[in-house]
């Protein structure tokens, strides 16, 4: 294997957490006296973290004020905690893909924007922490994703040469992280990606789950010792 470590997006690749970000948003906006927002709008406005999220729901004609985006994070943080993976579900090959990725020794992680209060609790809730040597949130850095520094945390812990990192996400966020810290990008075509399909000219595949994914890394090797 090329590749000594895969780092993994969380929302849109991981897990299907819709269900519960749009019910965390409708109770928010409920509680604030705001007009409420659709699960499609909402699976729109996922990939900047929390706080571009409830800012993306409150913005009508104009966006919030700071006071009034203060609010409304902190109800978001109540209410989303209460329901964080009520509903969620585990896309098709992941635990598939998972288990190639562990039974194969690479170092692994997540990558996420989701802040480290809801992070830990999901995967826990979902029986996947044990898969991920590390766990990178939105807050663990001074950056979120599409700044690099979050995967090149990663890759620092790990001991592993960002060029010998494969970063995986549903996002053009994930695909820019990636590039930019130095490390190629695979990315999946069913998650959020802000609403828009996932472009296969940006990254460097597009692969239909993550065991599809892990046999790509195996051929990317191949190529490379050619």
């Amino acid at each position: 294997m090329y590749f000594q470590s895969v780092t993994f997006d969380l929302d849109g690749t991981l897990l299907d957490t819709i269900a519960d970000l749009a019910e965390g948003c409708r109770l928010m906006l409920e509680e604030i006296g705001e007009p409420p927002r659709s699960q499609a709008e909402v699976h729109s406005f996922v990939g900047k973290g929390m706080a571009v999220l409830v800012e993306r729901c409150l913005t009508h004609a104009k966006p919030p004020t700071a006071d009034r985006l203060h609010v409304a994070i902190e109800s978001f943080k109540r209410h989303y905690a209460a329901v964080n993976g009520r509903s969620a579900q585990i896309y098709p090959g992941v635990l598939e893909g998972l288990q190639a990725w562990k039974v194969s020794g690479l170092k692994m992680g997540v990558v996420t924007n989701k802040p480290g209060m809801f992070t830990e609790t999901l995967l826990d809730r979902m029986g996947m922490t044990d898969y991920f040597d590390i766990i990178v949130s939105g807050d663990t850095t001074a950056h979120k994703k599409p700044h690099p520094e979050p995967i090149l945390h990663a890759c620092r812990t790990f001991g592993v040469r960002p060029d010998r990192n494969l970063h995986i996400g549903d996002s053009k966020n994930d695909i820019h992280a990636a590039h930019a810290a130095g490390c190629l990008a695979y990315a999946v075509p069913y998650g959020y990606n802000e609403g828009e399909p996932v472009d296969s000219a940006d990254c460097d595949a597009l692969v239909s789950d993550l065991l599809v994914a892990y046999q790509q890394a195996l051929t990317f090797k191949d190529l490379k010792n050619k």
